[in-house]
């Protein structure tokens, strides 16, 4: 029999284009764009994980759960959102969720953004090139499967 767990999900969303200059506000449509965060979601602390693996790619940073959390809380109070989901046990689980998808990589107890590339090429790479192809060539054999 079957199992109803998927391998892996994909969902892509496409929203206009970016015209918002507030750095959250476009980290925040990449987030949904990428099925990360859902639209009306109040839990939205990946989005501040996903900014400050951003920042640090910049500067080709590894960084730690509790420098995540610390920079979280950071992003969290100057911007005067609510502490919601800062718990280090959110914040390891959002980054699992993350290293899932190919987006981040860990090594030892530190995180960056996959290979410190952007997140137009972790895109094109991970998400176009096999990750999308995969998912659709099943679907279709289950397609084929149906006939």
């Amino acid at each position: 029999m079957a199992r109803d767990i998927p391998l892996n999900e994909v969902i892509l969303r496409k929203y206009e284009k970016p015209y918002s200059a507030d750095k959250r506000e476009i980290v925040k449509k990449v987030c949904l764009s990428l099925g990360l965060l859902q639209p009306g979601d109040s839990r939205d602390i990946i989005i501040d994980i996903l900014w400050v693996l951003i920042d640090s790619q910049k500067v080709k940073e590894m960084i730690s759960s509790d420098e995540i959390r610390l920079r979280v809380e950071k992003i969290r109070k100057e911007g005067g959102f609510e502490m919601k989901g800062i718990a280090e046990s959110n914040i390891r689980r959002q980054l699992k969720r993350l290293a899932d998808l190919m987006i981040i990589d860990k090594l030892e107890n530190t995180y960056r953004l996959s290979e410190f590339e952007t997140l137009e090429t972790i895109f094109n790479d991970k998400f176009e090139k096999f990750i999308i192809p995969q998912t659709i060539e099943r679907i279709k054999e289950y397609l084929r499967a149906v006939n």
